[in-house]
Order: structure tokens, then sequence, then C-alpha cells
């Protein structure tokens, strides 16, 4: 876990965004930021080579059956090693081990996008509807997954 207390994570959350929002138009874009990720309901992690963050991942408790994958991201250096794979193996266990019997993810419905849809669909997640408090919206796409 990440207390998300460090400038290199600040940093790279804040790279995220601007990756986010240059994809995605602002109304449809629903990462979390630092604060965001820093709220009760979310648990945090971060993959570091030496002193760089590689990735990261977040889990955010919806009901106590329910949680949602956030703040999946990879460094662009690292993209297509494997990092994101051992990212989404860590916490898929830990979801489970924190009693969670669902995980679901918003997505981007774009080409840019394809990439973490492959992720998730390696890893079991089907499309499905909206869920919590999402709306249909032609930037996103939604999946979920048993735990």
């Amino acid at each position: 876990m990440d207390d998300l207390s460090g400038e290199r994570i600040a940093a790279f959350l804040r790279e995220h965004m601007r990756e986010m929002r240059s994809t995605t138009p602002e109304e449809s874009v629903h990462a979390l930021d630092l604060d965001g990720l820093r709220r009760p309901e979310v648990t945090f992690w971060s993959a570091w080579d030496g002193e760089a963050v590689i990735g990261c991942g977040a889990v955010k408790r919806l009901d106590a059956e329910h949680a949602e994958l956030k703040s999946m991201r990879t460094a662009a250096e690292r993209k297509r090693t494997g990092i994101a794979s051992l990212l989404m193996e860590h916490i898929l266990i830990e979801a489970k081990s924190m009693g969670f019997g669902r995980l679901s993810l918003e997505t981007g419905s774009t080409e840019f996008f394809l990439p973490a849809r492959r992720l998730y669909e390696r890893f079991g997640f089907t499309y499905c509807e909206p869920f919590a408090d999402y709306q249909p919206d032609v930037h996103s796409v939604f999946m979920t997954r048993r735990l």
C-alpha cells in the first residue's frame, strides 16, 4: 500500500490526470485526483523500480460486497512489460482478501484505451451496464468480474 504522501507518486498521478484529460472530454473523465485517492474508502498501491514509480492501482469500496478498480496506470517507458499484469494480480488478491465478491471498473471507449480493455478481458472482466453512480456515456465502457 502507498500512503500517497511522496512527491514522486503525486507527480505520477498528476501525469495520469493530464493524460486522461488529453484523451477524454472533461465531463467523461472519472479518474480520481490525489485527494480522491486519499479518501478512507480507497486503498491505493504503487509499484516502484528503485526510486521510480512504474505503476499504480486502487480499489474503491462501493459497499460491503462490491468495489471499483481505479487509477490503473503504468509509466509510459514501462508499458507492455508486465507491470499492469503484476498490479492486476496483486489487486485481485487484495480485493478478495478485503472481503469483496465483485470488482467493477469504468474505462475509456476509444482506441487509446484498447490495451487497458484487453488487459481487463484477460483477467476475466466482462462488459456490463453502468454501476454505482455512473450513467451511460459514449466515452465510457464498464466491466465487472466476480472474485
